[in-house]
């Protein structure tokens, strides 16, 4: 019974006095980001088509689909043009400061807010990637995955280096000022009765948190309140990483049993259909060189399959785990370039990534980090090559006056 006690005692400790995982979720922040953000990129000349309000599904009919289902999206506030723009606008600003992690927990929200309002405005245009970007959106929104690999942790270095030589760190002035603001324009829909129910309580709640975690941070920063904040934070944060984690699995042996209940799957064929439908073949030659043999389709086809139903499995094993991972992420860099489905690949090597161990995230981020020292290092100026010839005359030195006895 004692070392019951001492166990559970252990892992409550594990769970409150630390955030797990701070490269993990930073590497998961940056990857769909980054996926999103390439998308919007990519489809700003097609965003009418998308997401706008003359697109095919019609904005009446978007309206009539959220009031069923009760699904959020900004764009339902306003049909008009300029409102458009701007949320799509906003989409790809919070996209990219999240990616640099600058006042990571607020943008997470606002990246939530833009994934959420463009994908459910228009629910027939994504895929499977859409998806995992959706629902890994609002995950991230309780995780602190700012802790490493951001702006805020390069902040958060500094005022702990000013405060280690006895100086007065930099006040923030711009978390105080975005937070007034947001405060101010998610009053206007409050009072509009454009959010209601729960998601009304969710963003009060969350903004309210905010400006607590802030006000506790200024007054008691190693006060007894500001610790209770960091252990609720460490909870939430560490159950929405769970969260990541089992809905990664959840995906692949979802999609691993249901392959398995599917006769093409069965006899080894499946794989041959995609690479000869003209949607999915951006390279036709290689599409045709993948299925030309009978035996690499079997393989991939029963290969695909086991790795997904395994996949779960093997974290219980860290070395088969790691080798597996590599295997499922090859596996969606090849379906990128050969299928055409960039996006879809990167969200999902984003969601593997969860899994990746620390010790080779810290090793890939120290590469990063000298990569980017080069790129930014200043040139060397180097000395001009002396002109050859022969070498001038040595001037004799001056005869130096005899000193006087009088000096």
């Amino acid at each position: 019974m004692n070392r019951f006690a001492v166990c559970v005692s252990r892992a409550v400790a594990r769970v409150t006095d630390a955030a797990l995982g701070p490269y993990q979720t930073a590497i998961v922040r940056i990857g769909f980001a980054t996926t999103w953000l390439l998308f919007l990129l990519r489809e700003l000349p097609h965003r009418q088509e998308l997401y706008g309000p003359d697109g095919p599904w019609s904005w009446d009919l978007a309206r009539q689909l959220t009031a069923n289902n009760h699904a959020f999206s900004v764009l339902m506030w306003s049909d008009g043009q300029m409102w458009f723009e701007t949320v799509y606008a906003l989409a790809l600003l919070s996209s990219a400061l999240l990616l640099v992690g600058w006042r990571t927990r607020t943008m997470s929200l606002l990246f939530m807010v833009g994934v959420l309002s463009l994908q459910n405005r228009s629910v027939f245009m994504g895929d499977g990637g859409d998806n995992v970007i959706h629902l890994m959106a609002i995950y991230l929104v309780f995780t602190r995955c700012g802790q490493v690999w951001s702006l805020d942790a390069r902040r958060a270095r500094r005022s702990a280096a000013a405060r280690a030589r006895a100086e007065e760190p930099r006040s923030d002035r711009a978390g105080p000022a975005l937070w007034v603001v947001l405060g101010l324009v998610l009053a206007v829909p409050s009072v509009a009765g454009w959010i209601s129910g729960a998601w009304l309580v969710v963003f009060w709640g969350l903004w309210a948190v905010q400006g607590l975690w802030w006000y506790v941070g200024r007054r008691a920063p190693h006060g007894e309140p500001r610790i209770l904040l960091d252990v609720v934070a460490n909870l939430v944060h560490n159950a929405a990483l769970l969260m990541i984690m089992a809905e990664a699995c959840l995906i692949y042996s979802t999609a691993g049993w249901y392959k398995i209940q599917g006769s093409r799957w069965q006899d080894g064929t499946a794989v041959y259909y995609p690479l000869h439908i003209d949607y999915f073949s951006p390279w036709p030659a290689l599409s045709d060189l993948l299925s030309a043999h009978g035996a690499t389709v079997l393989l991939i086809t029963y290969g695909t399959v086991a790795a997904q139903v395994a996949f779960p499995f093997t974290l219980f094993n860290r070395r088969v785990k790691n080798v597996l991972l590599a295997v499922m992420m090859t596996e969606h860099a090849v379906i990128a370039v050969v299928l055409g489905l960039p996006f879809f690949s990167l969200a999902m090597i984003a969601a593997d990534a969860v899994f990746l161990p620390t010790s080779f995230l810290r090793r890939l981020g120290g590469w990063a980090a000298r990569a980017r020292g080069r790129l930014t290092r200043p040139a060397v100026r180097l000395p001009l090559p002396r002109p050859r010839g022969p070498r001038p005359p040595a001037e004799e030195p001056a005869e130096q006056p005899q000193a006087s006895p009088a000096t």
